[in-house]
């Protein structure tokens, strides 16, 4: 509930004696704050959001982030660009200020905690440019755990706005440092306005050109305080990327073309989108700092974002069960797609699905309502219901764009769970809405989605939950390092969910099979797929007593407690489901030992079943893992010792 506390036409003035920053805890001031300071504060009073109003001519306003006195984000300009190049803010006038708050947790649909804190203090600026004929409002909220900004674009002269970006500034201290990334190429770590990510793959014509970055943006300030910045409600604007500005600052870039638009074009076009039209009263993204005073808390408080967005469209949603999944590939038969059914049941999988060119001729424009010939997709839909497995069928952005609503009627008539849509476009505005079209539609025919490609979460699995995974990550279809393993719990993950495709026992991977099963409870992915480039038959005979982590290892969690990490070097996480705990433990190129005190247990005795590297080979797949058992207790401290780009994965069960 949001709870208006305060509205003034004047400037509200925070320093020593502001003990009134809406319920909270004063924020402690180094002497009294100007008169031209608008502030406010999170519930606990730690982390404050201070916004200057502009002075003099061509001014705009200005905000900045401090926990306590530590300054994380100095003071840095807010505006957007019009179409015609005018940019919002400069010259406009203050009218008044409200500050309201909301409170309570909410609970998810699914996630990486069963309760989500929803309690925030939030600060309306309002303004109005005459010169442009638009009144706006700046919107602030300050979270236990974040701060957030957007822009409320109240009404226009005409009821409609062209607007041509943003020129959002995040100015850090001197000293900070960045890891960025762009498209699904791997991590560099510079200074804030020095990074310069190569695309990867190697961009097309239809990527932007440029030093950008993808969100998350992780920053290290010299006080020792994590930031990640990020977005959330996104649903009908385009995507933010990041661009340098100097040294230590870098501002929020509008994507002009889709993100990797590689694949069949089809119907669509890459053509440049430079200007985006919003028709009023509307709101730009949440523009989010998920805010830790050491990198792990970033991986628990990374429910910030879909706190942020609005609240589930769909209305029921108890149809939508999280799960694993195990993929069937070409060739096509009736008996492979049994034999794939059987392996799901025995390993206690909750999906599988058929990927790309089960319908049609086999290529992408083909009609996907279509199984190509000898396989009877009805068929094994049901024999996989029947058995309580559900099915998800990969569908090609090209006949999602021409056959949408024929797809969704004709797999809700065959008793489908999901589809994984695969090529899909985002960036433009047209992008973003076209994939809101399309994961509403399906929630409505109460279908699960899936996008695969160069995307990025916004928060959006809270408003349509039928969202529930997607990739945007270099995951094991490029088989990348373990030191960029270990990166992704502290960079990607902590803005939404990643289908990183877990392989198991791969001649490819570059990591111990260890790594590979801890991946299950480090990543978050409601929807997670297993076994990705493995076939059924590969386990039919021999032992496979290591398999028992990824059999019982859950998607979605009631708990989640990150207990040690460091970027790019180590990361170890438990997560809780009902009784049980799952601990993952991943480590770069280098070996090292781990000690894990096991206070997050609680009362009772437990017993713990390892799944750990063995002796180290040569080559890391070739490591063993080695299966053990031991009673433990909330007292002790396990001592986790992890081979070269290895891991380890423990079970708890109460003894």
């Amino acid at each position: 509930m949001i709870r208006q506390l305060h509205s003034s036409r004047r400037v509200f003035v925070a320093g020593a004696g502001a003990t009134c920053l809406i319920g909270a805890s004063p924020v402690r001031a180094a002497g009294k704050s100007p008169s031209n300071v608008l502030r406010v504060a999170s519930p606990n009073g730690a982390l404050s959001i201070l916004l200057q109003l502009p002075e003099g001519r061509a001014a705009f306003p200005n905000w900045s982030v401090r926990d306590g006195e530590q300054i994380l984000v100095e003071p840095s300009q807010l505006a957007l660009i019009l179409a015609n190049g005018k940019r919002l803010g400069a010259d406009a006038r203050f009218v008044d200020q409200k500050l309201s708050s909301v409170d309570g947790d909410w609970t998810p649909q699914y996630g990486i905690e069963a309760r989500c804190e929803g309690a925030m203090n939030i600060l309306d600026a309002n303004f109005e440019d005459r010169r442009l004929g638009i009144a706006y409002t700046i919107r602030l909220a300050a979270h236990d755990h974040g701060v957030a900004f957007r822009f409320l674009l109240r009404s226009a002269r005409r009821s409609q706005i062209r607007l041509g970006g943003e020129d959002c500034r995040f100015n850090f201290p001197a000293g900070s440092e960045a890891w960025t990334s762009r498209d699904e190429g791997e991590y560099s770590r510079t200074r804030p306005g020095d990074f310069a990510p190569v695309p990867e793959p190697l961009a097309t014509e239809s990527t932007d050109k440029g030093n950008l970055a993808d969100t998350p943006l992780l920053v290290r300030t010299p006080s020792d305080h994590y930031l990640s910045i990020s977005e959330s409600d996104r649903l009908d604007y385009p995507r933010m990327m990041f661009r340098p500005v100097s040294d230590w600052s870098v501002a929020t870039h509008l994507m002009h073309f889709p993100a990797r638009a590689t694949g069949y074009s089809g119907p669509g076009t890459t053509h440049a989108a430079p200007e985006f039209e919003m028709r009023t009263p509307a709101a730009t993204p949440w523009r989010t700092v998920i805010i830790g005073r050491k990198p792990t808390e970033l991986i628990e408080r990374a429910s910030f974002i879909p706190t942020l967005a609005t609240p589930n469209r769909l209305g029921d949603t108890s149809w939508i069960r999280p799960g694993r999944a195990f993929r069937i590939r070409k060739p096509y038969t009736n008996e492979r797609a049994t034999e794939g059914l059987a392996f799901a049941v025995r390993r206690k999988l909750d999906f599988i699905e058929f990927d790309a060119h089960w319908y049609g001729d086999g290529t992408d424009p083909s009609d996907a309502t279509v199984p190509i010939d000898g396989l009877d997709v009805p068929a094994i839909v049901a024999a996989a219901n029947a058995k309580g497995v559900g099915t998800i069928l990969y569908v090609d952005r090209v006949p999602a764009m021409g056959q949408l609503d024929a797809i969704v009627r004709t797999y809700r008539g065959w008793g489908v769970a999901g589809i994984k849509f695969g090529f899909v476009w985002e960036g433009r505005q047209e992008d973003v809405a076209f994939i809101e079209r399309m994961v509403r539609t399906c929630g409505e025919y109460k279908l699960m989605v899936n996008l695969h490609d160069n995307l990025r979460p916004a928060g959006m699995e809270r408003t349509y939950p039928n969202y529930i995974a997607l990739e945007g990550v270099r995951g094991n279809e490029q088989f990348p390092t373990a030191a960029h393993n270990v990166t992704l719990p502290f960079t990607r993950n902590v803005s939404g969910p990643i289908d990183y495709t877990i392989c198991y026992d791969h001649y490819l991977n570059k990591t111990t099979n260890g790594h590979q099963l801890a991946m299950a409870a480090v990543y978050y992915s409601p929807l997670a797929f297993l076994y990705w480039y493995d076939e059924a038959r590969k386990y039919a005979s021999g032992s496979w007593p290591d398999l028992e982590f990824l059999d019982k290892c859950p998607t979605t969690w009631d708990e989640t407690r990150a207990l040690a990490g460091a970027v790019g070097e180590y990361v170890a996480v438990a997560r809780r489901r009902g009784d049980r705990w799952f601990l993952g433990a991943m480590t770069n190129g280098e070996s090292r030992t781990l000690s894990i005190p096991l206070a997050f247990l609680g009362s009772g005795g437990w017993i713990a079943k390892r799944f750990a590297d063995g002796k180290p080979a040569a080559e890391a797949f070739r490591t063993p893992v080695i299966v053990s058992s031991s009673d433990v207790d909330a007292g002790d401290t396990l001592e986790l010792v992890l081979a070269p780009s290895g891991g380890q994965a423990l079970i708890f069960e109460r003894a």
